[in-house]
């Protein structure tokens, strides 16, 4: 796994469920729609990131490593 990951959120899929945010309150915010997304475009690699997207119930959260470009999460 690389140092630097890129982090999206489906917005289609997002159901603003905010699990994301309870898993990793510093990397994700509500808009007022209540759809999630990343605070950054590119952030440091972390276990509460992981987290986050393997707790959305939608599967909504995508994470690519920045520097290779292989997916991280959904696993394949």
């Amino acid at each position: 796994m690389g140092d630097r990951w890129r982090v999206e959120v489906d917005r289609s899929v997002c159901i603003g469920s905010g699990m994301c945010i309870g898993s990793a309150p510093n990397d994700f915010k509500l808009d007022a729609g209540r759809q999630s997304h990343p605070t950054a475009g590119e952030t440091d690699a972390s276990d509460a990131i992981l987290e986050a997207a393997e707790s959305c119930p939608v599967e909504a959260i995508s994470i690519v490593d920045a520097s290779s470009g292989a997916t991280v999460f959904p696993p394949d």
